[in-house]
């Protein structure tokens, strides 16, 4: 380190510096610190003192902070807070959901990869940044190539203080709408933010999913809302029954599966619960909103066999039968 100043004649300085640098991670002799800070290593000594007696009054248990000493290493070293910091391995597993995720544009990705990599020591940080380099060189962000953060962070705040939202949202075919809603969350899910709200003149009883991307000119309107404690809106009790933020009524759904993986069926499906089993072929029924949950009853082909709802069954028959056209048509 590069001392600029003169810390010698300022107790209050040294302490400091000392400290910011044992929080980036460092192990610091007493003879490099006099060298550096220009004072004697019985100085030094009073100063790493004064430190632990800080680090003693901050934090009731020594297992949460403390200042030790490494006699292979010979210096000192500070043991962080764990619930304050965040660890190398959680660093890089962080940045590479952030990068798998594509959900933000590339100068918002690359800043919180850049914050994040200072939270790793200073030892290993190389180490971490080298790991995802690779892949954020090829990071490929949305085509919206909408920036997110601001705006995550407005509607958060009209979430909390229960502001009604107006918003025009450009749809999949084109149409552009204006919405007056109550807006109840935010969501990410299959590379998208979402904002979940009710209709605010009441014309649905379950929610709207809007895509964050889609909306432009948002207004907080400063009318509140309420909603009685009974319909209070449950983020994960929303998240466990909706397949691709399709919305729509709760149903219950019930099929068999025959498939190779009957976990990767209840990873999808949180809800799902199995009835029965026999010969390898689960009977298993699940709650949940919306039409989504077709699409993922589709994938499956002749892995699923609809029992309920009817319109589900009668959908699936006759998504096997135009399967089974086009096979024999070839």
């Amino acid at each position: 380190m590069s001392v600029t100043h003169k810390y010698n004649g300022n107790k209050g300085f040294r302490l400091l510096s000392i400290y910011e640098r044992l929080n980036k991670g460092e192990v610091l002799s007493k003879q490099e610190l006099a060298t550096s800070y220009g004072v004697g290593e019985k100085t030094v000594q009073r100063d790493i003192d004064d430190l632990r007696a800080y680090l003693a009054d901050e934090h009731q248990f020594e297992s949460e902070v403390a200042l030790k000493y490494d006699r292979r290493k010979q210096g000192y070293y500070l043991i962080r807070f764990e619930r304050e910091w965040l660890t190398n391995e959680e660093v890089l597993a962080i940045c590479k959901i952030l990068l798998e995720s594509r959900a933000f544009e590339k100068s918002e990705i690359k800043q919180l990869l850049e914050k994040l990599l200072i939270q790793a020591v200073p030892k290993d940080r190389k180490v971490v940044e080298n790991i995802i380099n690779s892949e954020y060189s090829c990071y490929v962000p949305l085509k919206h190539r909408q920036k997110l953060l601001l705006p995550l962070w407005e509607l958060s705040q009209s979430i909390v203080n229960c502001k009604i939202l107006s918003f025009e949202y450009m749809r999949m075919d084109g149409v552009n709408r204006k919405h007056l809603v109550k807006p109840v969350a935010i969501m990410f899910s299959e590379y998208y933010f979402y904002l979940i709200a009710f209709i605010a003149d009441g014309s649905k009883e379950y929610p709207t999913v809007f895509r964050i991307d889609r909306m432009s000119n948002i207004i907080d309107t400063t009318e509140k809302f309420t909603i009685p404690y009974s319909e209070l809106f449950s983020d994960g009790e929303f998240r466990k029954r909706v397949q691709f933020m399709y919305p729509g009524k709760l149903q219950k759904v019930i099929f068999e599966f025959n498939g190779p993986s009957i976990e990767a069926v209840l990873d999808r499906l949180p809800t799902a619960e199995i009835l029965k089993e026999s010969a390898g072929v689960y009977t298993i029924r699940a709650e949940l909103f919306g039409n989504g949950i077709k699409m993922f009853l589709f994938s499956q082909g002749s892995n699923i066999q609809v029992l309920s709802p009817p319109d589900f069954v009668t959908e699936m028959r006759a998504e096997v039968h135009k399967i089974n056209e086009r096979y024999e048509r070839k």
